[in-house]
């Protein structure tokens, strides 16, 4: 530590000599601009100066101070957002993205999050290096984490939630100008002085009494979780050296702790020892592959070598290794995901057979020997793919759920369990990002991985499912991988985009498939947990009518981005009907619904159908003698999977706040809408209530008074709307709010 500071300390008294040169130097406090700063340089009275490199907590014990690191809301990440509703995607801007040890995860509902490395995005998207910045889209998820590891085995892990209808997310980091400190210090009574060191106690630096002020932290966007983690690690990470590969001591120190000398750190857990199990023949090898279930057989074949064995042996050592410092003390079996084979002469005749004639060759095959992937590559090259969160295992999943649907279409013996098993397993995919590379096009002496394809006939593919939900129209109970395949593909995120990339507006066999869930919604729900905790699948399977009422929603924004009239208004609006006829109209239901009115009574310039339909949510859900409390229970009873549920409560109130005064303005302009003047008062006073003087608000109840004839009660409420008038205002609304009272004043409104 001691030459680490000296060495900051030449530094900037270099600076400060460059300082002396320069007019027009104040006294005060100097931000470093360079990256990895946060160092002030105050100039103090008298021509002092103070270096400030680090600020925290203490105690005092005795004689003895104790630095405490704390736990922090703030990060060293800086965060922007942009906002779009029509967004599909979000895009991600990472300045300066080649340091190496940050990392992205992305996170929907509860579900597990995955881990990138920003410099594993980088060189995917540009090998060259060629930009300084990274730019790169995601798709839609709940929760975004941003990780610095660093070399002392300390992790800096934040959570986001983002907001709802984030279209883009810029992100900075601020490299701190030193790791945690590990320091502590005792006060010397002979000497009077403050000596601070690391635990050796080495090179102590010597302080005597003098109060140094701290600056204010600049505020910044909060994660809702920071911790500080050691060995932080996920699925598939690569060994990131510690600080003893680079000669320094590392001191395990809980950056949350009080530091005590007196106490030795803690025993570190032995790492657990996996091992693999490499059988002599083809036939061992898969049979073993498929009691794993999810696992896949890496076939090595290299005859010409005579060292291939060796290397083979080294190979497998290699992977275990990796395994066992994913699972770190004890098995896990998502770290096992490969076995592992050497061809041997026994496997001449099965590799002519599918005609293998490259040597060396590494081959991945499904656990009925199918191949899925092939290379023609030597296993020196190719260790780093097979790890469970690599891209290639991603693909082999894709290619292998692509095998076996087209299995099952071709056999005609095939049961109706086995056709909805093959949708659902198609359904269920992680969405692509690159369907192209997926698939992989074979190239002369290329040794990257060429998948199989398998190729669907869409007609086929289309006619099969729509038989397969008629049949299921009697059903007593639900099938819940039915149903799961069904809640993906009306979102445009089950087999059809898998099969086809295709994103397509909802047809007669969607629109029947929905009859389904909404006929079994009650036993759906009962179920769905057991469903999404099965063990040894993954399921993610949510309410089924917000899923059905987020189906409706984003496939009115294809069919407006396809400038499509295939859209069935009517078959839409009825789905909503039966939804509240069956008393499930939830709060997502009912904002998706008036949505999707407004749009479609917006071209007709009618919207009577949509206060029709609000003041039956209004009665049911609004009216109260305390509507704040009302809505408080309306938002503690949101889906967790609810935009609101983590937009907050604010956010909630003015939803409802702008629905009564949008609904109640209609009126004001609409003569057509008159019949609902009286209801029309009720709603504009409740968006008064909930939320108070809001020029706007007061406008439209101010017209309605006045409309109502109530005009002495217009001319009060329109004063108002004039005095709550602010910066905020639109200056167009405001002349036009105070033309209004001028003209109820004078009798020509």
């Amino acid at each position: 530590m001691r030459n680490f500071i000296w060495s900051l300390l030449f530094l900037f008294s270099g600076m400060l000599v460059s300082f002396s040169q320069t007019k027009g130097i104040e006294k005060g406090t100097y931000l470093s601009t360079n990256k990895g700063g946060k160092i002030k340089l105050n100039l103090l009275d008298n021509n002092k100066y103070e270096l400030v490199f680090y600020s925290g907590n203490y105690e005092i014990k005795g004689d003895s101070l104790i630095f405490i690191q704390n736990e922090k809301s703030e990060s060293n990440f800086e965060l922007a957002y942009v906002i779009d509703k029509k967004a599909k995607k979000i895009k991600i801007k990472f300045s300066d993205s080649s340091y190496y040890s940050i990392y992205i995860g992305t996170q929907k509902g509860s579900e597990d999050v995955v881990y990138q490395r920003f410099s594993d995005i980088k060189t995917k998207l540009d090998p060259n290096w060629e930009k300084a910045d990274l730019e790169f889209e995601i798709e839609k998820t709940d929760y975004l984490y941003l990780v610095y590891e660093d070399y002392d085995g300390k992790s800096n892990v934040c959570k986001y939630a983002l907001p709802k209808d984030v279209s883009e997310v810029s992100i900075n980091y601020e490299y701190g100008a030193v790791g945690d400190l590990k320091i502590g210090g005792y006060f010397d009574r002979k000497t009077n002085e403050l000596k601070i060191s690391e635990p050796a106690g080495k090179n102590p630096l010597v302080f005597v009494n003098e109060k140094n002020p701290q600056p204010e932290k600049v505020k910044k966007v909060i994660p809702i979780e920071n911790q500080t983690i050691s060995n932080w690690t996920y699925p598939g990470k690569e060994t990131v050296l510690s600080t003893e590969d680079y000669g320094s001591e590392a001191i395990p120190v809980d950056s949350a702790a009080v530091v005590d000398y007196a106490v030795a750190p803690p025993a570190v857990p032995a790492q657990y020892d996996f091992k693999l199990k490499i059988e002599n023949n083809l036939k061992n090898a898969l049979a073993a592959t498929k009691e794993g279930k999810l696992k896949f057989l890496m076939f090595y074949a290299n005859s010409k070598d005579k060292a291939a064995k060796e290397n083979f042996d080294a190979f497998v050592k290699d992977q275990e290794t990796q395994a066992a410092y994913n699972m770190y003390d004890s098995y896990n079996p998502i770290y096992d995901v490969y076995n592992y084979y050497l061809a041997g002469a026994d496997d001449k005749k099965w590799l002519k057979t599918n005609k293998i004639t490259d040597d060396p060759s590494i081959l991945v095959l499904n656990s009925d020997g199918d191949i899925l992937a092939k290379a023609k590559s030597d296993l020196s090259d190719k260790s780093y793919q097979f790890s469970y969160y690599g891209d290639l295992y991603k693909k082999l999943q894709r290619a292998n759920t692509f095998v076996y649907i087209n299995k099952v279409f071709k056999n005609k013996k095939a049961t109706d369990a086995d056709l909805i098993r093959a949708f659902n397993r198609a359904a269920v995919l992680e969405i692509s990002y690159d369907y192209d590379s997926d698939s992989g096009t074979e190239v002369a002496n290329s040794t990257e991985f060429v998948l199989t394809k398998i190729s669907s006939d869409k007609k086929e593919v289309a006619q099969t499912w729509k038989n397969l939900i008629e049949a299921h129209q009697k059903d007593t109970k639900p099938d819940m991988y039915l149903v799961e395949t069904i809640t993906r593909e009306i979102k445009n995120q089950g087999f059809t985009k898998q099969l086809f990339n295709e994103e397509r507006v909802l047809n007669d066999t969607d629109f029947l498939a929905i009859d389904y869930l909404l006929k079994h919604s009650d036993k759906i729900e009962e179920s769905r947990a057991d469903f999404n905790n099965k063990e040894g699948e993954v399921h993610n399977l949510g309410n089924v009518i917000s899923e059905i009422s987020s189906a409706l929603q984003s496939n009115t924004y294809i069919a407006q981005e396809k400038s499509s009239s295939d859209i069935n208004k009517e078959k839409n609006i009825s789905i909503y009907k039966k939804i509240i006829a069956l008393g499930k109209g939830n709060f997502e239901s009912y904002s998706n619904y008036f949505q999707y009115l407004n749009n479609a009574e917006d071209a007709t310039k009618s919207n009577i159908d949509f206060l029709k339909e609000f003041s039956t949510y209004f009665d049911s859900n609004l009216t109260s003698s305390s509507p704040i409390e009302k809505l408080d229970t309306m938002f503690s009873a949101l889906d967790s999977s609810s935009p609101y549920s983590y937009d907050g409560w604010n956010s909630f109130k003015e939803y409802h706040s702008n629905l009564c005064n949008n609904a109640a303005w209609s009126v004001v302009l609409q003569p057509q809408n008159s019949n609902f003047l009286k209801e029309a008062i009720k709603w504009s006073e409740y968006s008064s209530v909930v939320t108070k003087n809001n020029p706007y608000y007061l406008d439209t109840l101010a017209q309605l008074y006045y409309k109502d004839g109530q005009k002495q009660k217009a001319i009060e409420t329109q004063s108002l709307a004039v005095k709550y008038i602010n910066a905020v205002t639109e200056p167009e609304t405001a002349t036009d709010i105070k033309e209004t009272l001028t003209k109820m004043q004078n009798g020509t409104y």
